[in-house]
Order: structure tokens, then sequence, then C-alpha cells
């Protein structure tokens, strides 16, 4: 192999997994003083990799949550991920920017990955906030039982704050929406890119400084969502976890049924039109 003075850029795809169609604009801001109207809401989880590693990024939820909280599934993210040719029992580092349920579950499907996860995340998600059903309810039980599990199997890495964890791949702590919500930051061919996941929801949210109402600490939020231009290269290199417009800015390729959202490649920021508030 060639010497390299640094490893290739990383390649970076979103993979749609679920959808809420019938979402609206006041059930995503948490002022509403703006006109409501339809607004969907996307899950993904997002493949990291150049050809030194492939690096998962969340690995969402399966049928047990979709038949528990009533949300339907475009595809299961494990055969998704095979049908792309990322096998589970192949992947060996998976980031889990938090533990909600549409971002850390089946992770019983991956055997062989190493979980990279913020410490704040860990106790919180397992601390005496969970006596109080409403901020155990975006968690499910069972998923955050499975951390615990890999971190008893020495599978887990926990970080305290911004991290590089690989050369071109970092942690950057964005609390607000959970205690423990870390940002990932990657070295693309267009620049750093920032994965916000739900550091901001979608690209109004941030833009707009008007939060998703699930939250935890609307301080810590908004000094997040203002942190998220500081970790890349400008306004167009920041992905926000949940918004439909990111299919529509980015191209797309189609890999045995599955569509994969190439984020390091450049968008098109007219491709789509956030709502302002």
């Amino acid at each position: 192999m060639p010497n390299r003075s640094e490893p290739e850029p990383y390649e970076v795809y979103a993979l749609r997994y679920a959808e809420i169609g019938d979402r609206t604009v006041h059930e995503n801001f948490l002022r509403r003083d703006q006109h409501d109207g339809p607004m969907p809401l996307d899950f993904f989880i997002w493949i990291v990799r150049n050809e030194d590693r492939t690096i998962l990024v969340d690995t969402g939820f399966g049928e047990r949550t979709s038949r528990s909280r009533s949300r339907g599934l475009l595809h299961h993210p494990v055969e998704a991920l095979r049908a792309v040719g990322v096998p589970a029992e192949e992947v060996r580092h998976i980031i889990l920017t938090h533990l909600h349920y549409d971002h850390a579950g089946n992770l019983e499907c991956f055997p062989n990955a190493t979980l990279h996860v913020q410490d704040a995340e860990v106790a919180f998600a397992t601390g005496r906030c969970m006596c109080h059903r409403l901020m155990r309810f975006p968690y499910e039980v069972e998923d955050v039982v499975e951390v615990v599990r890999c971190t008893y199997a020495g599978r887990t890495v926990f970080t305290d704050g911004d991290a590089t964890l690989f050369d071109g791949v970092s942690v950057h702590l964005l609390p607000g929406h959970s205690r423990g919500l870390q940002a990932v930051s990657v070295r693309t061919k267009r620049g750093t890119i920032v994965l916000a996941s739900d550091a901001s929801h979608f690209y109004a949210n941030y833009e707009s400084g008007n939060p998703f109402p699930l939250v935890v600490d609307t301080e810590d939020m908004l000094e997040s969502q203002r942190r998220l231009s500081e970790l890349c290269d400008g306004p167009n290199h920041i992905i926000p976890g949940h918004d439909p417009l990111v299919r529509r800015r980015y191209p797309a390729r189609l890999v045995n049924g599955i569509e994969l959202i190439a984020l390091h490649e450049e968008p098109d920021m007219a491709g789509g039109k956030a709502n302002a508030s």
C-alpha cells in the first residue's frame, strides 16, 4: 500500500429507514409563533467510510419498537445495511449520538462492534431522572440495558466531552436534547461536515434559533445549536438529524432498493426551503 500523508477523506451516507408523514410544523418547534402546516419527519442512520474503516453512526429502531410506538418502518435498519454491503456482523465501530429509541436500537444485531458513547448520556439514561415517566419516554429500556451488556463485555468506549476517535472523525458533546448527545464531525472531500443528529432535528431549528420541543435543557440546546457552525466548514456542511430536505438537497443512489444519500457531495441548498419561524 502506498504511503499517504493523511488518510483518505470519508464518504458519508444517510440511510432513511422510517418516517412520520403526518407531522406538522407546530409539533417541530418549541416556540409556536409560525403558521402551521405539514412538516414530515424522517429517521436516518449514517454510514461513514473510507478505505481504512467503516463506521456506523446510530442504529435506528427495529420491529419491537415499531410496534410499541406505532412507528412504521420503511426498511429494517439491519436488513437495509446488509443490502448496501454493510452486514451487521462486520461492523466494528458504532457511534451512538444518544440513546433515544430511534438512535440506539438493534444493538444485539452487531456482536462485533465497539460502541462509542458519552459518559453523560449513559449516566442520564441509567440514573435518577429515569424515575420520571416523562424523562424516560424517549428511551427504550431494552436498548439501554443492551448498552450496559456491551459495557460489561468490554465493548464500550466512553468519552467525556469532545474527542477525536479516528483521524478525520471526531465527536462533540452537544447537550440539550439529551444530557449526553454528541454530534459527529467527519472530514470529507468537500471539507468537514457535522452530523448534528438531534442537536437540530431540522435545518429550521438551528437557523431560526427555535429548537425541537423534546428538550431536557433549553439553554444548553440553544448553545449547542450555536456551536454547530463552529464544528464544520460552513452552514451547508451541517446535516440535521431528521429533515426530509436532506434527501432533496443531496445526490442519492439506489443500491438493491435502498436509497443512500451522499452527504460528502456538494448539496443543492436551493433544493428545498426550510420552514421559517
